[in-house]
């Protein structure tokens, strides 16, 4: 498989604080890749990271197989992607044209007929000024600016952040359109639901680590949801197997999250006198709260 984005121990501090640590990342060519974690768990340092924006404290990457710690090739690999970050930084006294013309002289490669059509369907007023636009209406924009230079790969911060929910399923639609086109995506979010709705793989970072690295087929054929119901409070170590992700007990209801030996678990809960057993595909929910360790 050819990947797009390849890291080895990549880690940054700021002073004692260790924002990403040892993160050995990979996200595959022609895919879109989720990259879910609670708010601080490090996924914008991540990026910026990527992007050549800070540099690490140590490790190292590629983005389109240029190295992302070496100046030269970290402005070649740049002509080649395309960021939209979650502040969307644009020229608030340009108009919207203004700010796609302005945009489209730096990329020889830039489409006006995509630029165009993008416009079009975002409903962009190409006289309004950037600092009259809503918020909504500002993260088209910076994807219309993204999508022209038809990127190889395109990374996005938390790009639904403030959107309203006709403004999202119009970004989610976009963005499958994009990967079907042949564009590699690459978007942090801590909004499962969306991840779920488009995302090929999914990556969870937890305090700064990689916690998980699946595709969204082997969480759906791969892991269950167990729950069982006692008429009395069992003992929760009975189903620590291999292969459970979480156990959780709510006075005499256990939930056993498994990637493997479910039967096994099942066996053990008949074993008890467990008075119900429900067997049931996770949820990237279920997975992401199975994988971060505080759950709050």
């Amino acid at each position: 498989m050819d990947y797009v984005i390849e890291t080895r121990d990549l880690t940054k501090c700021f002073g004692p604080f260790r924002a990403v640590s040892a993160l050995n990342l990979r996200v595959a060519a022609n895919h879109v890749t989720g990259f879910l974690g609670r708010n601080g768990a490090g996924k914008s340092t991540s990026i910026k990271m990527l992007l050549g924006m800070t540099y690490p404290t140590s490790g190292s990457g590629t983005v389109l197989g240029h190295a992302i710690t070496d100046a030269k090739e970290n402005r070649e690999m740049r002509r080649k992607i395309a960021y939209v970050g979650e502040d969307k930084q644009l020229y608030a006294y340009m108009t919207v044209d203004q700010m796609i013309r302005f945009t489209a002289s730096f990329y020889p490669d830039w489409s006006e007929q995509a630029a165009q059509r993008l416009r079009r369907q975002y409903q962009l007023p190409p006289d309004r000024k950037v600092k009259a636009l809503s918020k909504g209406m500002r993260t088209k924009l910076a994807l219309l600016l993204a999508l022209a230079r038809r990127p190889a790969l395109l990374i996005l911060d938390e790009p639904s952040e403030g959107l309203d929910p006709v403004s999202i399923e119009e970004l989610l639609q976009t963005l499958a359109g994009v990967a079907a086109e042949g564009t590699a995506v690459f978007f942090s979010s801590h909004q499962i639901s969306e991840v779920e709705r488009i995302a090929d793989r999914v990556c969870v970072l937890d305090g700064g680590k990689l916690a998980a690295d699946l595709s969204l087929d082997e969480l759906r054929q791969d892991y269950r949801r167990i729950t069982l119901g006692f008429t009395t409070r069992p003992p929760e170590h009975v189903f620590e197997v291999p292969g459970v992700q979480r156990i959780e007990t709510h006075g005499r209801q256990v939930i056993v999250i498994a990637r493997q030996n479910t039967n096994e678990i099942v066996q053990r809960a008949r074993g008890f006198d467990a008075a119900s057993v429900d067997v049931e595909p996770v949820t990237l929910r279920d997975l992401f709260l199975a994988t971060v360790r505080h759950v709050q």
